[in-house]
């Protein structure tokens, strides 16, 4: 089965880290770039962090940057969003998506615009952190 599956979500206090991960099946995520986003209740999808499927490079949403950290390990086909000092206000689902095109991906993360387009999209995982 071809899919994109979003793990490490939960509970956590405010100040605290959690490391979501977003594993592929059925294709190779190594030759597509990939991004996370965010969806909180009655807000819109949030393009927060990005990675490259050539040379590794990353971009963040201001909201998210010094403090969320993405990554990939093309072995275990998997990309990774270490998030740390969590704030309430990072209460969301998380999604990830993959897409051969990486300037796809910057035109969410850096320039606010709509996600669309992307050839993947994980089913999400929750992120609550508490005060």
């Amino acid at each position: 089965q071809v899919q994109l599956v979003e793990s490490g979500g939960g509970l956590v206090q405010a100040g605290g880290s959690l490391r979501l991960s977003c594993t592929a099946s059925g294709f190779t995520l190594q030759y597509y770039a990939v991004g996370w986003f965010r969806q909180a209740p009655g807000k819109e999808r949030e393009g927060i962090a990005c990675v490259n499927n050539d040379d590794g490079g990353t971009d963040y949403a201001d909201s998210v940057k010094g403090r969320f950290t993405i990554s990939r390990n093309n072995a275990e086909n998997t990309v990774y969003l270490q998030m740390d000092s969590l704030k309430p206000e990072d209460t969301a689902v998380y999604y990830c998506a993959a897409d051969p095109s990486f300037r796809r991906f910057q035109s969410s993360v850096v320039g606010g615009g709509k996600a669309y387009g992307m050839d993947y999209w994980g089913k999400g995982t929750q992120v609550t952190v508490s005060s």
